[in-house]
């Protein structure tokens, strides 16, 4: 199956980090300065969690609730609307954050959708984050700020996210930005 998009029309980069490493900050930053459309799959996901009629927001709730992550194809299919509509409306360059988190999503993602030009890839000690994080849930609204739900979240991205890291690296697509602290 060839992608529903080719990179000649458009250019995905995905911005990838640990929790709280600062992927939605820094894509609100970088659509202001180089007129990217940001999507987050996290915040993609929320969005049909909440929509009137969902069929996949029993599933999505469950996952996020324990900190795994939400099935592949729904996460693809909302991913691939959500870049059909901005194409439409002649938005070509997009950021995509938190997504692909497993190697399985990052092949089906370049094979079936567009091949990714770039991962952006920010880190920051969990020490650092974890603060962050907690502080963040108090006003977030956000059910997965909270301590238990933040360490398991920690550990998934290490587990299945580093691979893909590794895997984008090896293709000599990772540019890597340490963040120490909340401001690049």
């Amino acid at each position: 199956m060839a992608p529903v998009f080719e990179n000649k029309e458009i250019i995905v980069v995905f911005v990838l980090g640990g929790p709280g490493a600062g992927k939605g900050t820094q894509c609100t930053r970088l659509v202001a300065e180089y007129g990217f459309t940001h999507l987050s799959a996290g915040d993609l996901l929320r969005i049909e969690q909440q929509r009137d009629g969902s069929e996949y927001a029993p599933v999505i709730q469950e996952h996020i609730k324990e900190g795994k992550i939400v099935p592949m194809e729904i996460i693809l299919k909302l991913m691939q609307e959500s870049m059909g509509r901005s194409i439409e409306d002649g938005h070509t360059k997009f950021l995509i954050d938190g997504f692909p988190r497993e190697m399985e999503q990052a092949i089906k993602f370049d094979a079936e959708i567009c091949e990714s030009a770039l991962v952006l890839f920010l880190t920051c000690p969990e020490e650092k984050l974890l603060p962050r994080l907690i502080e963040r849930g108090k006003t977030s609204g956000r059910e997965d700020d909270n301590e238990e739900s933040i360490k398991k979240r920690f550990r998934t991205f290490v587990e299945t996210s580093m691979p893909v890291i590794d895997y984008y690296s090896s293709k000599g697509k990772v540019v890597q930005v340490w963040r120490l602290s909340s401001i690049l």
